[in-house]
């Protein structure tokens, strides 16, 4: 009887995952960079016109984000964005990682279907909001980035 009931459980991951690449079933079954960051240098939080809210913590030195990570309420896609947007932020500079956009998000998870596009847009706008929050308490010395968070 079990192993009918996993027959059945491993055609429905099969199904749901369906459209999918395997970086992005990768990245949303074992996410990388999940987490808080205590004392962040950068902090965002957003949420996107579907609903779900990501969640992106900074560590900065010397300009160079040396570590990223991230926390999303959303579905199997927004994990997978928020790792791989994580991923790519490392070891960037400031100025570099600014320029993530949907698409890097989109061409390094080998793409998305049309109807989860938009979990790309929302990583890369969070942590564009992340490099904005370091930036403006880089110019505030004193306030913490992750104060209100």
């Amino acid at each position: 009887m079990a192993s009918e009931l996993d027959k059945i459980a491993e055609e429905l991951q099969k199904e749901a995952w369906a459209g999918y690449t395997e970086v992005v079933i990768d990245h949303a079954q074992n996410p990388r960079n999940v987490g808080s960051i205590q004392n962040a240098d950068g902090v965002a939080m957003v949420t996107g016109p579907c609903g779900d809210t990501m969640e992106i913590w900074l560590r900065v030195r010397g300009d160079v984000i040396k570590e990223a990570t991230f926390w999303t309420d959303g579905c199997g896609t927004s994990i997978a964005v928020g790792s791989m947007v994580t991923e790519l932020a490392k070891e960037k500079t400031i100025r570099e990682a600014t320029g993530i956009t949907q698409k890097d998000v989109l061409d390094a998870l080998g793409g998305l279907p049309e109807e989860s596009q938009h979990c790309a847009l929302l990583a890369a706008n969070t942590l564009k909001e992340a490099v904005k929050d370091y930036l403006a308490c880089k110019n505030e010395p004193g306030k913490r980035a992750d104060q209100n968070h």
